[in-house]
């Protein structure tokens, strides 16, 4: 049986943005995991790893909006 998704469910999320998040903003992204690549081209990408439910993702993800690293996907990974 498939488990129905709520807004206040915690689930693993895996967020993509373009560019490069200085070590400054890491007290607000300790909870997560964060990893740093180089594309082909020589751009950077940020990949950001951690448990959510909807309010947090929808903050993080203004965030990184004000920020101006540009969002290039949001995944469900696993839901708890």
């Amino acid at each position: 049986m498939e488990t129905k998704l709520t807004l206040d469910q915690p689930i693993i999320y895996q967020i993509k943005v373009s560019g490069c998040l200085s070590a400054n903003w890491s007290d607000w992204i300790e909870e997560m995991t964060v990893t740093d690549e180089r594309e082909a081209g020589g751009s950077s990408v940020t990949t950001l790893t951690g448990t959510f439910d909807q309010a947090a993702l929808i903050g993080l993800l203004r965030r990184l909006y004000y920020l101006g690293l540009p969002l290039m996907s949001v995944n469900c990974i696993q839901q708890d």
